[in-house]
């Protein structure tokens, strides 16, 4: 009997909490779409005036934070990472963000705005993805790097505590 596995094409709020610990204030992803596996996807952040970091970053002139930008592709790559492992009937049980090379930012992202991380796969191997991500609003880039993700599944953290 052959084991049925459904590659993930899209992610909704659900789905994204299924596969990432991340939860409010700091869940920076809204959906996933256009996912190809683990190759590519594409995350979706809808930039709103009511978030907290805008309270103080910066008062009359609302700026989306660098660094808010690079864990928003970083959750993105992580969701990505997990859905595959789910895809093979693993359980993802520790995320990380390993590295962030050749971080730029191009433009500012202000409340309005929709964020889109733009994510392909340059390597795999073992538990270690590496991703390009651009970050994109209205087609204009304003933000890329490359980052790294490192994930263990549950039956690997069970072999270690044996």
């Amino acid at each position: 009997m052959a084991v049925e596995t459904t590659e993930l094409t899209s992610a909704d709020i659900g789905k994204i909490l299924q596969c990432i610990p991340h939860r409010y204030p700091f869940l920076l992803i809204d959906r996933l779409v256009s996912i190809r596996g683990e190759e590519s996807g594409i995350g979706i952040k809808n930039v709103s005036i009511n978030e907290p970091q805008f309270q103080g970053h910066f008062p009359g002139n609302p700026v989306f934070p660098g660094v808010l930008i690079v864990e928003g592709m970083a959750q993105t790559a992580g969701v990505m990472c997990a859905a595959a492992k789910l895809a093979q009937g693993l359980t993802p049980k520790i995320i990380y963000m390993l590295t962030v090379d050749g971080a730029r930012f191009r433009k500012p992202v202000r409340p309005g705005d929709t964020l889109e991380y733009h994510l392909t796969k340059l390597a795999y191997r073992r538990n270690v993805w590496r991703y390009r991500a651009d970050a994109l609003v209205d087609g204009t880039r304003v933000a890329e790097a490359e980052i790294s993700a490192y994930l263990e599944t549950e039956a690997q953290l069970d072999e270690t505590a044996a």
